[in-house]
C-alpha cells in the first residue's frame, strides 16, 4: 500500500440539489426493513476517474450535479427528509430541500494518490467532508455527494447515503440512471418503485420464527459494548491461495460458496481470538438477499428500499473452537434455509412488536457480502472508474468487497474490528491457517 501524502483541498460553497421538475409533496412510509435500529447510519462510498482528453473543457463538478437534479424526478423521496412517528417508525416528508452537493479542488494528481484510493481510503474526511449538522439520520438530508476535481484533470466522486432509504442494490439502481440521464437518456431503463408497503408488518403482527439475530444475554452483550470503544479495524485480502487453504480443512462432502466458505473461516478464527468461555453463544449474523428469490411475492425489479433478511448461526464457543471448520461451514449453510415467506414477515412483525432492535451485540459476527455491488462499473462520460466501492467499514459490520492486491491478484478484501490483544491473536491464526508468515502478511491497517 502507498504511503498516505497529504492533499490540500478547497471546498467551494456548498449547495443544496433539487429535482428540475416540481416533486409530489407527500409523505411516504419506510418498511420494517428499511426503518430497524441496525439501517440507521450513513453508507459511504467513493468513486474515482481518471482525465479522459475526449471530455476536455467539460466540468464534471457540473455535469454530474445537473444530473444528480435530474435524477431526483425520479428519486424525489431522496430529496425529502425524514420523520419519525410513534413507535420509531420512519417516514419520509417528501418535500425537495434537496441533497446536499460539494464542489473540491485538490493539488494532487490521482496516480500520486495509488492503493490508497482503496479500502480503508486514508482520505476519506476531506473527500467526503462533513458538513457540521448535515449528518443526522432524522431532518437532515438523505445523500450527500462531494465531486473532488484532482490537478491532472481526473475526479473523486463521494457519496454519503442515509441507510435507511435504500440498500447497495438500491444505491446502484440510482447511480445506473444518474449514468443513463447524464449521457441522454431522459429516463432511467429501469424505473424505480417505491412500494414499501411490501415488507411491512401485517395487521395483526406475530413473530413466529426465531430470531437468534435480535436476542442474546444482556451480560455478553455488556461484556461486548465493555471493549468496543477499544476495536481496531483491519482489512485481510482472501485471493485463491488463500482460499484454497481454507478449503483443504473442509470435509469433501461438505460442498459451499467460497463466502460461505470464508466466513465460517473468519467466525471460528474471531472466536478464538476472543478467548470466550466455552459455554458462551456466539452468533454469526449474515445478510441475506430478498431480491431474485422465488417467494410468493416478488418484489419489482425497480424497488430500491432495504432488501434482506439477517439470520444467525448460533453455536457454543467451545464446540466452534473445537470442531473441524466443516462445524462451522454447515451451519453457515443452513442460513439460506431463513429464505421463505413466513421468515421474512415474522422479521418485520418482530420490529413493529419489539421497537425496532438493532441487531444482537451478544458475541456477534455481522458480515455483509459486498462482492456483487459493482460501484466500479458507472460512466459519467469519463468511461469506467479505476476504484469505485465503500470506502470504509462500519464498526459492527465486517464488509467483503472485491479488489486486486497489489501483484493484480483478484480476491476478497474482509474489514474485521477486534479489540488490541484479540486482533494481534487473530492475525495469527489466520495466518497459520493460510500457511502465511505473519510479518509478510497482506494486511492493511484502518489509518
Amino acid at each position: 500500500m502507498s504511503h498516505t501524502m497529504p492533499i490540500s483541498i478547497t471546498y467551494h460553497q456548498t449547495k443544496l440539489v433539487v429535482p428540475t421538475i416540481i416533486a409530489p409533496r407527500e409523505t411516504k412510509y419506510l418498511s420494517e426493513i428499511d426503518d430497524q435500529g441496525s439501517t440507521r447510519f450513513h453508507s459511504h462510498i467513493l468513486i474515482f476517474y481518471k482525465y479522459n482528453s475526449s471530455m476536455k473543457g467539460k466540468d464534471p463538478a457540473k455535469i454530474i450535479k445537473n444530473g444528480l437534479s435530474k435524477t431526483l424526478v425520479f428519486y424525489y423521496p431522496l430529496a425529502g427528509r425524514l420523520i419519525e412517528g410513534p413507535n420509531r417508525k420512519l417516514m419520509v416528508n417528501c418535500n425537495s430541500e434537496g441533497i446536499m452537493f460539494i464542489e473540491a479542488d485538490a493539488n494532487v494528481v490521482l496516480d500520486k494518490l495509488g492503493d490508497s484510493i482503496k479500502p480503508p481510503c486514508p482520505h476519506l474526511d476531506i473527500l467526503l467532508h462533513n458538513v457540521p449538522g448535515s449528518d443526522g439520520i432524522i431532518g437532515c438530508p438523505l445523500m450527500l455527494a462531494q465531486v473532488t476535481r484532482f490537478s491532472c484533470g481526473g475526479f473523486a466522486i463521494g457519496f454519503r447515503v442515509n441507510h435507511t432509504m435504500m440498500d447497495a442494490y438500491g444505491f446502484k439502481m440510482f447511480l445506473n440512471a444518474l449514468s443513463e440521464l447524464i449521457q441522454g437518456a431522459y429516463v432511467p431503463s429501469i424505473l424505480p418503485v417505491w412500494q414499501r408497503d411490501l415488507l411491512s408488518a401485517t395487521s395483526s403482527p406475530s413473530i413466529t420464527c426465531t430470531h437468534h439475530e435480535y436476542d442474546g444475554k444482556i451480560e455478553s452483550k455488556i461484556a461486548w459494548e465493555s471493549i468496543e470503544y477499544k476495536l481496531k479495524e483491519k482489512y485481510f485480502f482472501f485471493g485463491n491461495t488463500e482460499m484454497e487453504a481454507i478449503k483443504n480443512q473442509v470435509s469433501p462432502n461438505c460442498k459451499s460458496t467460497k463466502f460461505e466458505l470464508l466466513v465460517a473461516f473468519l467466525w471460528k478464527c474471531r472466536t478464538i481470538a476472543l478467548d470466550l468461555h466455552p459455554g458462551e453463544i456466539v452468533r454469526l449474523t449474515f445478510f441475506v438477499s430478498i431480491r431474485g428469490k422465488s417467494l410468493k411475492f416478488e418484489l419489482p425489479s425497480g424497488y430500491y428500499g432495504n432488501a434482506f433478511i439477517t439470520p444467525a448461526a448460533v453455536s457454543k464457543a467451545g464446540l466452534l473452537c473445537s470442531n473441524s471448520l466443516t462445524y462451522a461451514v454447515e451451519l453457515v449453510k443452513k442460513l439460506k434455509d431463513h429464505m421463505n415467506e413466513e421468515y421474512i414477515k415474522s422479521v418485520t412483525n418482530l420490529m413493529v412488536i419489539k421497537g425496532r432492535p438493532e441487531l444482537s451485540k451478544s458475541w456477534n459476527f455481522i458480515v455483509s457480502d459486498n462482492r456483487s455491488v459493482g460501484f466500479d462499473e458507472f460512466d459519467f462520460g469519463w468511461g469506467k472508474p479505476i476504484f469505485g466501492g465503500v470506502s470504509e467499514a462500519i464498526s459492527y459490520i465486517s464488509i467483503g468487497i472485491p479488489v486486486n492486491n497489489e501483484k493484480g491478484e483478484k480476491g476478497i478484501l474482509v474489514a474485521i474490528s477486534l479489540p488490541p490483544l484479540a486482533m494481534e491473536k487473530f492475525q495469527k491464526i489466520v495466518y497459520k491457517m493460510t500457511f502465511k508468515n505473519v510479518e509478510g502478511a497482506n494486511i492493511i491497517s484502518k489509518m
